[in-house]
């Protein structure tokens, strides 16, 4: 059974990685492997147990004898639950921020870029989207932060190939953000839950090499880009004073949700509950503001929502449900006992936290990040000092270095291909971008950018310590 489970989760990972050719929901294979891999758990969970939790079960049955029904109770709510609780929590939280950027959006709350990045200069369009899109994305999903910034640029920018320079400055970008906070990213947060970090360590050890890596192929799709761009005449409607929202409400709307999210770190270590509590708090505080400020437009029976794309709130469903699927395949490798016959494969041939994240790095680029950072982040459990007896097994304890280059290499190698991670694949499918065009103009400039953000990492590191 063993040989099965393994053999159903490396075929979900190849349809997974060639999605693009196969045009096969990356979220429907991650939820049917995930859900047929714990069916065949169930069947021969007995045999798991035995060997994974055998003390476990024998303080459960308490004396009681064994019985096939025991051990199936025992599964679903000692072993299940407990993953199930984790994944939870990580969903709840993507649903808060992305909630949260919906009541943004539907408040027009970011409708000034459109004017603040309107203009012909390159070097202005440019940089200030990069800018903005890091600042967006270090405090929700890249998903989210990718696809708003896209929508923007297609209003702005008139020739699709100029568009596809600036969406993959956008993608970059949206990867590099990500790992400059623990709220940034699904993978920074699932490091983050699972103990391996704290929230202060993780920004100082990342955030130079972040910017590295947004800055270096920005300067490379600079040199691709002309002097001048073609922009789109801008539109003009009217609308009543009462139709929309003041610059002054908007901006109050905003400053709540930024300041709100990166409390929600401290929330957690004042508060010791989970992060998705600080998000939904930080969730129903912009939505009463949000209800006070239209409290007029409510009254006089305006609007009360702008109308945006669907294509936002499309890709948002798709991401949750593929990282439940991911979770529940990740969960039931870990169960079966592969994902320790992993490390200690890495641990006899490899041993280099180095050359793992090269490794990691390389993957990333064909393989989704998000499956590869939370395969890799549940391969090794967050040591204790009493257990990190040797310079390499500190690597695993918290804030230790694999931890950092788990999250570094996952989110910067994942940019090496645009199907290397979901906001290059949401580039992919709005300007038909293809993996050549990508690889022949960006690869190299995302490969010298992440050799450098390593580099830069190993500095900061260095001194740190």
């Amino acid at each position: 059974m063993t040989i099965a489970i393994v053999v159903l989760m490396l075929l979900g990972y190849v349809l997974i990685c060639v999605e693009h050719v196969t045009h096969l929901n990356k979220a429907t294979v991650a939820m049917f492997c995930g859900v047929v891999g714990w069916v065949l758990f169930m069947c021969m969970g007995t045999s798991f147990i035995q060997v994974l939790h055998a003390q476990e079960f024998l303080d459960y049955l308490a004396g009681e004898p064994y019985t096939l029904e025991a051990s199936k109770q025992f599964i679903a709510s000692h072993i299940f639950l407990q993953y199930f609780g984790q994944m939870g929590g990580v969903v709840l939280y993507v649903l808060a921020t992305m909630a949260i950027v919906e009541v943004l959006v539907n408040n027009e709350c970011f409708n000034f870029l459109k004017s603040w990045l309107r203009s012909q200069n390159t070097n202005h369009v440019l940089w200030l989207t990069v800018l903005v899109t890091f600042a967006i994305s270090a405090h929700i999903d890249n998903l989210s932060a990718t696809v708003m910034m896209l929508l923007v640029m297609r209003r702005i920018l008139r020739v699709p190939h100029q568009r596809m320079y600036v969406g993959a400055a956008i993608v970059i970008t949206a990867n590099a953000a990500g790992m400059f906070t623990v709220i940034g990213d699904i993978s920074s947060l699932l490091i983050w839950t699972k103990g391996a970090v704290t929230a202060t360590n993780y920004t100082g050890s990342l955030a130079l090499s972040a910017v590295v890596a947004t800055v270096i192929p920005t300067l490379f799709i600079r040199r691709a880009l002309p002097d001048r761009l073609d922009i789109e005449r801008p539109t003009y409607s009217f609308r009543g004073e009462d139709s929309v929202l003041k610059i002054w409400q908007r901006a109050i709307l905003v400053f709540l949700a930024f300041a709100g999210l990166w409390f929600v770190p401290t929330f957690h270590r004042i508060t010791l509950l989970p992060p998705f509590l600080g998000a939904l708090c930080v969730l129903g505080v912009i939505w009463v503001a949000a209800e006070v400020i239209n409290i007029s437009r409510i009254r006089t029976e305006q609007p009360q929502t702008i109308s945006t794309g669907r294509s936002l709130q499309y890709e948002v469903i798709q991401i949750i449900m593929y990282t439940i699927g991911a979770c529940l395949c990740v969960d039931v490798l870990i169960e079966i006992g592969a994902m320790r016959a992993v490390s200690g494969w890495l641990d006899a041939n490899i041993h280099s936290t180095y050359l793992l994240s090269v490794v990691l790095g390389l993957l990333s680029a064909v393989m989704d990040n998000i499956v590869l950072v939370l395969s890799a982040v549940n391969i090794y459990p967050v040591l204790s000092p009493e257990e990190a007896v040797t310079p390499y097994l500190q690597n695993f304890m918290q804030n230790g270095q694999y931890w950092h280059l788990v999250a570094l290499s996952g989110n910067i190698g994942g940019c090496l291909l645009p199907i290397g991670s979901i906001a290059g694949l949401a580039l992919m499918k709005s300007e038909d971008v293809t993996i050549w065009w990508w690889f022949r103009r960006i690869t190299l400039g995302a490969f010298i950018g992440w050799a450098c953000a390593l580099g830069t990492y190993f500095l900061v590191d260095y001194f740190l310590r």
